[in-house]
């Protein structure tokens, strides 16, 4: 994305959510950018992985969020504009460092970008993040277009500086992948050039210090009350005395407008850009002498607990509703018959159409699976193989292995958050007499199954730990991390060996294999299953879709007067390229990458190349 580097204020150019957001801090002059990558917020990395060398920032994909989080602060600190970002579930990682961060401060501006997904389209959980700025006394703006994600992410460096305080933007999945007409500003120069100056009393976090900015942060956020009261993206639109008075946020406001416009309805919305702290003063004007308020917000009722409040004091008899009246639910993202339907529940208007109706259709399920030539899949079947008839536990992981919870392979049991197999895995193994095995990726691996391993060491669990390698950050777009040999500026790094941090480790049972060699993987898995203690497998074979970008095989052909009809490439291997067609069993060469796992699996080499 080499337009976001031009200097022509006003040109206007169709931007991702996520694009936006770069442009935003690119307009700010930022001098600092890391992450993790997560959806929905992973183009962001994406874009100055691309850039920023020629911007001339600097930008890291951290081991993970924690430490993305502690590199922005430190470079704010340093009096360099910075900015962090991850997905929802990733300020959990961060929090930590976060909530501390707010007594201290920062002296430059620093923006958190927190991107969360109702529906849970990516994610293992759906929770409000906006809890965390009122937990955490952090000022709070909620984008609900490109447009104006890029503005407040530019606004955030100013309010940020003005405060002494990070700032969090608030997004979710309709906002970070939406695309908008996105008008351009100023295009600042980075500013990287900082200088630490010492100051223990407020950068020290011991207790002593801690006491006194405390009442720092408190006062800092008083402030703030009176900011969010002028603030710009706070205003309202409607009508006078309207029928039903609206707040909203987000990516819920387009809906409201959107289903005002269309029918022309009588109605009054204010529309909250910072909220938190809330702009209390403006609120009360708007609900004083209104009858019927309704509240949209996606998923918890976190403005309308404190709209509710502060009726009590202005207007008592106001009714309001949103969730707890039950015209909205606290489960899922919206979408326009979402607002429709509260809306004509509350008011008498004709719908110009039926609202949308899910069709019934006998179509297939089409589950998501792991790609044709997937490494992850020769793995978990070779460790289902070396398992036999015994019972295993599987502790899995986030990426793109979880699709080993599908059938045929069901090769996940449990599984909570990042990094979660490695410990679970101790846990069944201390209570449990089954054969446990933690499956996470290597990218995962640096970002939280480290301190997990030294802790399975260190209390003498029993589990065979599958870090399987295949090179790259897969589900979230192929970034780099401390195992491929390259940084997100593009730079060569150390490549960082699982196999020497296993052995740092204490661990003894060590083994790398190929898992695109079925028979030698199985074999490494039947001795590490016999191991006392923990036994590390690291199946090491680049994506598949990586691969393809270099080497495409020829697609593999089903020998018919040789194939006995067994099932097992289908019923146990299960590669989406392999097709049943009654007791049949064909290739689809279009989806078939000519990898040869299957026809390891075929006990009657009915599986082969065309030539082969």
């Amino acid at each position: 994305m080499k337009e976001l580097l031009e200097d022509e204020s006003g040109k206007k150019i169709l931007l991702l959510g996520n694009e936006a957001i770069v442009r935003g801090a690119l307009e700010a002059g930022i001098g600092h950018g890391s992450t993790y990558p997560g959806t929905p917020s992973s183009e962001i990395g994406n874009t100055f992985e691309k850039i920023a060398k020629e911007y001339g920032m600097y930008f890291e994909y951290s081991a993970n969020e924690k430490v993305a989080m502690e590199t922005a602060a430190a470079a704010a600190a340093s009096g360099v504009r910075s900015m962090a970002w991850m997905k929802h579930v990733g300020v959990n990682v961060a929090s930590d460092a976060l909530m501390t961060l707010m007594y201290s401060g920062v002296r430059a501006g620093m923006v958190i970008v927190a991107a969360g997904d109702p529906s849970m389209h990516s994610s293992q959980n759906e929770q409000d993040t906006r809890f965390y700025s009122q937990l955490g006394n952090i000022p709070m703006l909620e984008p609900t277009t490109p447009q104006e994600a890029k503005e407040m992410v530019k606004y955030g460096f100013e309010l940020s500086e003005e405060l002494e305080l990070p700032v969090l933007i608030r997004t979710t999945t309709r906002v970070n992948h939406a695309r908008g007409v996105v008008t351009f500003d100023d295009l600042q120069e980075a500013d990287g050039d900082g200088h630490f100056e010492k100051d223990p009393a407020r950068f020290v976090a011991v207790p002593q210090n801690s006491v006194r900015n405390h009442p720092k942060l408190l006062e800092r956020m008083e402030r703030a009350e009176k900011i969010t009261e002028k603030s710009e993206y706070t205003y309202s639109i409607g009508v006078e005395n309207p029928e039903l008075h609206v707040i909203s946020s987000g990516a819920g406001f387009n809906y409201i407008r959107e289903a005002k416009e269309e029918f022309d309805l009588p109605i009054s919305i204010l529309k909250l850009g910072m909220t938190n702290p809330l702009p209390i003063d403006t609120v009360k004007d708007f609900i004083e002498d209104a009858e019927r308020l309704l509240v949209v917000e996606e998923l918890e009722p976190f403005l309308e607990e404190k709209v509710k409040a502060l009726a009590k004091e202005v207007n008592p008899s106001l009714d309001v509703y949103g969730k707890k009246s039950g015209h909205f639910s606290r489960l899922y993202e919206y979408n326009p018959d979402r607002i429709k339907d509260a809306l004509s529940d509350l008011m008498e208007f004709e719908r110009k159409e039926e609202p949308l109706e899910t069709e019934e259709h006998d179509l297939p399920i089409r589950p998501p699976s792991l790609c044709p030539g997937c490494p992850h899949r020769a793995t978990y079947y070779a460790v289902k193989k070396a398992l036999g008839d015994r019972e295993g536990v599987f502790s899995s992981d986030i990426g793109c292995y979880t699709l080993g919870v599908q059938d045929p392979l069901n090769t996940a049991d449990y599984l909570l958050c990042m990094g979660s197999s490695v410990g679970a895995a101790g846990g069944f193994s201390k209570n449990t007499d089954q054969q446990v095995f933690a499956f996470l990726g290597d990218s995962t691996f640096f970002h939280s199954g480290l301190p997990a391993l030294v802790s399975g060491v260190y209390n003498q669990h029993d589990f065979v730990y599958v870090i399987m390698d295949n090179r790259t950050t897969a589900m979230t777009g192929h970034q780099p991390h401390p195992g491929t040999g390259k940084t997100g500026m593009g730079d060569p790094a150390p490549m960082l060996s699982i196999e020497d941090l296993a052995r740092g480790a204490g661990v003894e049972f060590v083994e790398t294999i190929d898992p695109y060699d079925i028979e030698k993987t199985i074999e490494v898995f039947e001795r590490a299953i016999e191991h006392d203690g923990i036994s590390v497998v690291i199946p090491k074979h680049p994506c598949a879709l990586i691969e393809q970008r270099e080497v495409r095989w020829e697609p593999y052909q089903i020998d018919q007067e040789e194939c006995k009809q067994c099932h097992i490439c289908t019923d146990r291997f299960g590669c989406i390229a392999l097709v049943r067609e009654g007791d049949e069993v064909m290739i689809n060469e279009t989806l078939c990458v000519g990898c040869g796992q299957c026809a390891q699996v075929c006990p009657f080499d009915a599986i082969k190349q065309e030539g082969k």
